[in-house]
């Protein structure tokens, strides 16, 4: 999860929410009330989804501790690679 995109995602779906709200009661108060609600929950379910991720990852090393560096070391090495693009091969020209 990239947080800023689900902090923007969450803001968004914030607004709609608080201009539906409005536009189904009509009361400022309501809709101001019924927001900070619907944001909690929605921070309530955005930290429990990080919990799960988190405990999934270390339940996932747990199992297998040398399988798990073994997949950390090879996203090492595929962001370097990303980075630092290997070369062309080098070929030999030559007339025949």
């Amino acid at each position: 999860m990239y947080a800023p995109r689900a902090l923007f995602s969450m803001l968004v779906v914030l607004v709609v929410f608080a201009i539906s709200t409005y536009l189904l009661y009509g009361s400022f108060w309501s809709t101001v009330l019924q927001t900070i609600l619907c944001a909690i929950i929605l921070q309530v379910g955005y930290f429990l989804a990080v919990v799960f991720l988190v405990r999934r990852e270390h339940a996932l090393r747990q199992a297998d501790p040398d399988d798990a560096t073994a997949v950390s070391r090879s996203r090492e090495t595929n962001r370097s690679e990303e980075a630092h693009p290997a070369s062309a091969p080098s070929l030999k020209v030559g007339d025949r």
